[in-house]
């Protein structure tokens, strides 16, 4: 067993990286793309997904697709781990922290070089923006579900991050736009009144309503606790930066985050093949493998957190395999996969059950639609570091912050085929 004094010392005895920040050159090593779906799930490693019977569409794709078999998350938790996809950094923000809505007055995790965590808790994410040092990604943490021991792992317990001194409050959302191409964020469950505001929903009540003005003769009341938190601002990265929230740029503000159904939603626009460049889809709480504690049998928490198939929900496995299912058929069926070059990506986000000697590895799906040879199954290590180099490369996009590292590798095996 690792001790806490153990683990932390032999987290700084290892602790590599190459702590390179900012925008660079222009990755290459992957073919141009005009789509990029995204779609992201939650929580689980890639031993439970892989060959698991309750997610039967998932692995079919696995099988035909793309698939990473060395890829990994980086840090804990959720929302960390969603910065790092679109913006190379966790910007000093360790927690699922919901967002300081529109102040203008706080400082910056970049700016403080003080770490927003869940252990101990801290105030809400100031909105991201300017230049400053993001928070180290060491071995092992303490700071989330754990404070040890065992510790959790935050990649694979081999490779770590050191802070950045240089890193850049902006995601590749603001690259697309500053280039002329285009992004959305969707958010299953969004409620009609968007996302200004808003950090968790169940498509119709949110974390402002007021029950006793909307429900006024219910006895006993309702309150915010009985929401089911479907719609969550942790699962949606882009409305944590400034740029966003503050919306200068129209192309580039809080109207990019749009709902799965109703005419500017996601479905609408498959159907119609009027999709941006950059597509990130997030299924809600219930569809995304994360599970909800008020939501039912089918949507409960998965029973046991050490790493294993047995301790899953079946039923939640199964909703966010239909979900898959449904979206990648949607997005086959649009007029937006046929003629331009696209790829579905479908992955997970972290491996919330990765205390030691659990590793934070998950599965990653590249379904590309411009076939130039065989079926790849990589075993080359990855990160969500990785992904968005990748991703940059695919949109002729500068690297941005961790992305620009040396030891961060192109994934171009996995988008030739």
């Amino acid at each position: 067993m690792v001790t806490k004094q153990a683990g932390l010392a032999f987290g700084l005895a290892l602790f590599a990286g190459v702590a390179s920040a900012a925008e660079g050159p222009r990755p290459d090593g992957v073919p141009g793309l005009d789509h990029v779906f995204l779609i992201m799930m939650e929580n689980h490693g890639f031993g439970q997904i892989f060959n698991n019977p309750n997610a039967p569409f998932i692995n079919s794709l696995a099988n035909k697709a793309n698939l990473a078999t060395n890829y990994f998350a980086v840090a804990h938790p959720s929302l960390t781990n969603y910065l790092e996809v679109v913006g190379g950094s966790n910007f000093g923000v360790l927690s699922d922290n919901a967002p300081d809505w529109h102040d203008a007055a706080c400082m910056t995790n970049l700016a403080t070089g003080v770490a927003a965590t869940d252990n101990p808790p801290t105030p809400p994410i100031c909105p991201i923006a300017g230049v400053g040092t993001d928070a180290p990604t060491p071995l092992f943490d303490f700071t989330n579900e754990t404070q040890g021991p065992p510790p959790e792992v935050n990649i694979d317990g081999i490779h770590a991050f050191a802070a950045a001194p240089k890193t850049i409050g902006k995601t590749i959302g603001d690259q697309l736009v500053a280039s002329g191409k285009s992004w959305k964020s969707y958010q299953e469950s969004l409620p009609l009144v968007g996302a200004d505001g808003v950090n968790y929903s169940d498509g119709f009540f949110t974390n402002n309503t007021d029950f006793s003005k909307v429900l006024p003769q219910l006895n006993p009341p309702l309150t915010q606790s009985d929401i089911v938190q479907l719609y969550a601002a942790k699962h949606n990265p882009f409305v944590y930066f400034k740029s966003v929230q503050e919306g200068s740029n129209p192309k580039n503000s809080l109207k990019n985050v749009v709902g799965f159904d109703g005419p500017k939603g996601l479905y609408a626009a498959l159907a119609t093949g009027d999709v941006p460049n950059f597509l990130f889809i997030a299924p809600n709480q219930c569809n995304d493998q994360h599970g909800r504690g008020n939501a039912g049998a089918f949507c409960n928490f998965d029973p046991l957190s050490d790493g294993s198939q047995a301790g899953l929900n079946p039923a939640l496995i199964y909703q966010g395999d239909v979900t898959v299912e449904r979206i990648v058929h949607a997005i086959h069926e649009s007029p937006a996969w046929h003629g331009d070059r696209s790829a579905i990506i479908v992955m997970w986000d972290e491996n919330d059950y990765s205390l030691a000697p659990n590793i934070n590895k998950v599965m990653v799906i590249v379904d590309i639609n411009h076939a130039d040879g065989g079926r790849v199954e990589s075993a080359r290590f990855y990160t969500h570091f990785s992904l968005l180099k990748t991703l940059e490369a695919a949109f002729g996009l500068p690297c941005l912050n961790h992305a620009c590292d040396d030891d961060t590798s192109v994934m171009s095996d996995l988008f030739h085929r």
